[in-house]
């Protein structure tokens, strides 16, 4: 009896031993780092990033197309000093209108 008493003893100790482990197991898989809630917040990072990096890419696209102009023809550069600077050519007549009241005059230049 004492044989059959002593295998029941051991058993129920294998089954808590077991069980406990499959509890602190399970906790550090859905609840501590390293578990889903880390793997859904790398997630989230993750498409983030490529939202970030599909933007980027579409400038550095803009950028390369503008770079290309540039170096191939004179009128990207007339058109890029024309826009960024002001710049005017000869022969031309640059015309700055105001909105203000009674003075509607326009400021000539370069001819």
């Amino acid at each position: 009896m004492k044989e059959g008493l002593s295998k029941s003893v051991v058993f129920r100790l294998i089954a808590v031993t077991l069980l406990s482990l499959l509890i602190v197991l399970q906790a550090r898989l859905w609840i501590f780092n390293g578990g889903f809630s880390q793997v859904s917040r790398l997630r989230t990072q993750v498409e983030l990033q490529s939202h970030e990096n599909e933007q980027l890419a579409g400038r550095n696209e803009r950028l390369e197309a503008e770079v290309e102009d540039l170096q191939r023809g004179f009128g990207a550069v007339e058109e890029r000093a024309r826009s960024d600077l002001g710049l005017i050519g000869q022969d031309e007549t640059f015309y700055v209108f105001s909105e203000q009241q009674g003075g509607g005059e326009a400021v000539k230049t370069a001819k």
